[in-house]
């Protein structure tokens, strides 16, 4: 019987398997990681009292969280409410699929569509959280998801824009070449001679993943928690841990565009490609706890006025590099 079962269809199900424990443990890490980082910029010891160091405090939360009662707000579309969790990170576990760990730690070596795939998939999150406050039926809900669509819009197009470079150079979209094409040693990155892309496409991926100083679509002070203000026990836990499932995939793709993937001085290997992405997600979490939240209309001034002109002179004189 599992002769008769094809080879990729095995490896799609073990890759799958893999990438939601993946998830998981991530998610558990950067829990207790965050909450560490705000404490040490708080000047505050943060988790400590939950096992040796608080380490065992991400696992005392998910419990709480599995725990808590699920209910359905008054009025609210009980199916298009549910949904929306699950469509959130559906897409993830597709995402990890193109995402080389390694030269031996890649699930699809030959996804010549890897890049675009990953951009696709990680935009149905945007079609989620239009759910969730849609179908909450909650104002602070509609307004949190109606910032999100706006925010989202406007900054794929730099995200893209900074991408483009890179296909311009390399003459590919999987990610498995580009990393392959990149050197051992930081001048032999792409972002050496894409600095500003890399720039533009971090400053974006913030935003795509609704972290702060990005955050409008939560903004706790303002509107409750966004886009899932009635959200409680797994459905609240599913949100949070597709957002840290989407960090994960922004600081991947930010490493093999811009940072060598998995190469790096000495041996190349996995253990660079992770060190690279987890550097990425310090960052991010730097800036959650240093920067306050800007205004929507600073928002899009900064999208349109300067990463979507900035991006498309870079673009240019890109393409004209490449062509003589």
């Amino acid at each position: 019987m599992i002769e008769t079962i094809p080879t990729q269809l095995i490896a799609i199900g073990v890759g799958l398997a893999a990438v939601m424990a993946f998830i998981g443990l991530n998610g558990l890490v950067l829990v207790y990681l965050e909450r560490k980082v705000a404490g040490f910029i708080q000047r505050r010891p943060g988790p400590y009292e939950v096992g040796p160091y608080g380490l065992l405090q991400p696992l005392a939360d998910g419990l709480k969280l599995v725990g808590k009662q699920m209910f359905t707000p008054k009025g609210a579309d009980a199916f298009l409410y549910w949904l929306a969790p699950i469509i959130s990170i559906a897409p993830v576990l597709v995402c990890f699929l193109a995402v080389p760990f390694g030269p031996h730690v890649t699930i699809f070596k030959d996804m010549n569509v890897g890049l675009i795939l990953i951009l696709a998939f990680t935009g149905i999150n945007v079609l989620a959280l239009c759910l969730a406050g849609w179908a909450s039926q909650n104002k602070y809900a509609l307004l949190g998801a109606a910032r999100d669509i706006s925010q989202s819009v406007a900054y794929e197009i730099p995200l893209l824009l900074s991408v483009l470079p890179i296909i311009f150079m390399t003459g590919t979209f999987n990610l498995y070449e580009i990393s392959m094409g990149q050197g051992s040693w930081p001048w032999q990155w792409h972002v050496a001679t894409q600095p500003l892309a890399f720039v533009i496409f971090f400053i974006c991926a913030l935003a795509e993943t609704n972290r702060a100083p990005f955050d409008l679509p939560e903004a706790e002070s303002e509107l409750t928690a966004g886009f899932h203000t009635e959200y409680s026990g797994m459905g609240f836990g599913v949100f949070f841990l597709a957002e840290y499932a989407y960090m994960i995939i922004a600081c991947s793709v930010a490493t093999v565009l811009f940072l060598g993937g998995w190469n790096g001085p000495l041996v190349s290997g996995w253990w660079w490609f992770l060190t690279k992405v987890y550097l990425l997600l310090l960052v991010m979490m730097w800036f959650r706890w240093t920067y306050p939240r800007v205004r929507f209309d600073q928002l899009l001034n900064l999208c349109w006025k300067w990463l979507i002109p900035l991006t498309v002179i870079n673009l240019l004189i890109t393409a004209l590099v490449v062509a003589i």
